[in-house]
């Protein structure tokens, strides 16, 4: 996992009051990156929900959610597709049982913590879509949030009147803010054509 990938996943989840804590910060040389949770996620504000929260978690379903473990695939030019799933089993590796188990000596008895996959993207059509989630379900994964919905949500709260010294990444988004490099959503619904015409 790249250095900014997680900054943006521990922005994501202490912008949703979510306690964080890492699991190492080196890499050793008998066990690979891909082997282990990258976080323990633990918000203590949560409430809990009458209906269990979607596999595709948006931000607003974080409230219901009161301890994860979270493990982060910035492959940011993949698609999480049936084949890609199929042909990685490496991604599944933070959901066997062993260390399902030490996650649980973390947390303590209190609960099952949820199994959280941050993935790039899933599949656009519905079918390669269903058949993607449907595959991780089998292997454990109880949710993913796609790289799109951290995005936005860090992109939308910063403020360009904040100072973010603490945090590069945040004061870089302010930055970007500042010299109008996004923009807001609504403004797509004005877009031009070629002749000049206002899109209908």
């Amino acid at each position: 996992m790249s250095a900014v990938s997680e900054s943006i996943v521990r922005e994501y989840f202490e912008l949703h009051q979510f306690l964080v804590r890492q699991q190492r910060k080196y890499v050793t040389p008998t066990q690979r990156e891909t082997e282990d949770i990258d976080f323990y996620v633990f918000n203590p504000l949560a409430t809990p929900c009458e209906t269990a929260p979607p596999f595709i978690l948006t931000s607003a379903d974080l409230a219901g959610i009161t301890r994860a473990i979270v493990v982060v695939k910035g492959w940011h030019t993949e698609t999480f597709s049936p084949a890609r799933l199929a042909g990685a089993p490496g991604i599944f590796r933070f959901v066997s049982p062993k260390v399902f188990q030490r996650a649980a000596r973390t947390f303590g008895l209190n609960g099952t913590p949820w199994k959280i996959l941050i993935v790039p993207t899933l599949p656009h059509s519905a079918e390669a879509r269903e058949k993607s989630i449907l595959l991780l379900r089998s292997r454990g994964v109880d949710a993913v949030i796609p790289f799109r919905t951290l995005l936005a949500d860090l992109v939308q709260s910063v403020g360009v009147n904040r100072n973010y010294q603490k945090s590069d990444l945040l004061q870089t988004i302010r930055i970007l803010k500042n010299y109008d490099f996004f923009k807001g959503p609504q403004l797509e619904l004005f877009k031009t054509t070629r002749r000049g015409r206002p899109r209908v």
